[in-house]
């Protein structure tokens, strides 16, 4: 049997959307988010690559999140995790 594909951009959600259980506003200098960064770094890259974070290499232990990935990070964390209603769970669960 051979292996399924993986699809990267799918992990890449699940990712930004367990940043979103880290992410302070930062309002040192600007108001800015911020999110704990110890995740795969080639995930980290993509992210940076879509302009969702900013450059994650540095000493830091937190990354600055943008704030279309702020946005789509809480959108990711409640679609992926929210209890859904009983009304929708399938049948027979």
């Amino acid at each position: 049997m051979d292996d399924p594909q993986i699809d990267v951009d799918l992990i890449d959600e699940a990712i930004l959307a367990l940043m979103f259980l880290t992410v302070q506003r930062d309002d040192r200098q600007l108001p800015i988010w911020r999110a704990w960064k110890s995740f795969d770094w080639a995930a980290m890259g993509r992210l940076y690559e879509k302009d969702l974070i900013l450059d994650p290499v540095g000493k830091t232990k937190s990354v600055v999140i943008t704030e279309e990935g702020r946005r789509r990070s809480e959108a990711a964390f409640y679609r992926l995790f929210a209890r859904r209603e009983d009304s929708q769970a399938a049948p027979g669960s």
